[in-house]
């Protein structure tokens, strides 16, 4: 049984003035442990698709399923990282990473110690007891990955999680990342508008028509870039052709 089902969702936003349809008839499942990235033009319904997912707002019609459960009764099971951190400023970084286990029951001394395990496995040490504006961006970012990850989600939700980034962080995370999704075997679905980050972490990549949101193709990552890690994805020969490959296709959505 795939870990994710999106059957036949349409999603329309509605006012007393207006209604605009965001998603068409989208369908799309997703196998446990994969890594999937969503491109396509501005205001093309992929965060609204996100959100769906992890049970924010119901769709309009259609139903997302994970682990053939109804999204919205799932919501313990879904990890979000967002572009901002979000970290709260009058906490320290061991009270931030840790308030997700406290929120959804999960705060033991045992949960606690693997939380800050991860926290200095992934180079952040020394800084329990520090607050956020010590903190780099890049710093930061890494501590929110923390916390998403703490409460064992079965499904991480990336909302351009590096767009806010400068270029050297922003690619040192995007290592980081994927090599630990891939220690942790999670699920992972990015939403980004950079097609090198897409095609560097992905192992399939779904393009979005403009609004309303349907899938216009989805592209398999060769099995060579998908061994790499994403920098070394980057400098590798296979890596040029299929991002030409999805620059045109996704001119071609953006001019019709």
């Amino acid at each position: 049984m795939p870990i994710l089902t999106i059957d036949q969702v349409m999603h329309a936003y509605v006012t007393n003035q207006s209604a605009v349809l965001a998603l068409d008839h989208l369908s799309l499942t997703v196998e446990r442990g994969e890594f999937l990235s969503f491109l396509g033009p501005s205001g093309c319904g992929k965060t609204t698709l996100l959100s769906i997912i992890a049970g924010l707002i119901e769709p309009t019609k259609g139903r997302v399923l994970i682990e053939g459960k109804e999204a919205k009764s799932m919501r313990q099971t879904i990890g979000y990282m967002l572009q901002h951190d979000y970290l709260f400023p009058w906490k320290t970084i061991e009270q931030n990473v840790t308030l997700g286990l406290k929120l959804t029951g999960k705060y033991s001394e045992k949960t606690r110690k693997q939380t800050l395990a991860l926290l200095h496995q992934i180079g952040l040490r020394d800084v329990d007891d520090r607050y956020p504006y010590e903190l780099s961006g890049g710093m930061r970012q890494r501590a929110a990955l923390v916390r998403t990850l703490a409460t064992d989600p079965k499904i991480l939700l990336l909302d351009e999680p590096f767009s806010a980034l400068d270029y050297q962080t922003k690619l040192k995370l995007e290592d980081l990342v994927w090599e630990t999704l891939k220690q942790y075997r999670k699920t992972a679905l990015l939403v980004t508008h950079d097609i090198g980050e897409a095609i560097a972490m992905s192992d399939r990549i779904v393009l979005f028509t403009a609004r309303p949101g349907k899938i216009k193709r989805i592209v398999s990552v060769p099995d060579s870039l998908k061994a790499c890690t994403p920098f070394q994805a980057r400098q590798h020969p296979d890596f040029s052709p299929i991002f030409q490959m999805i620059w045109k296709e996704l001119e071609s959505i953006e001019q019709t």
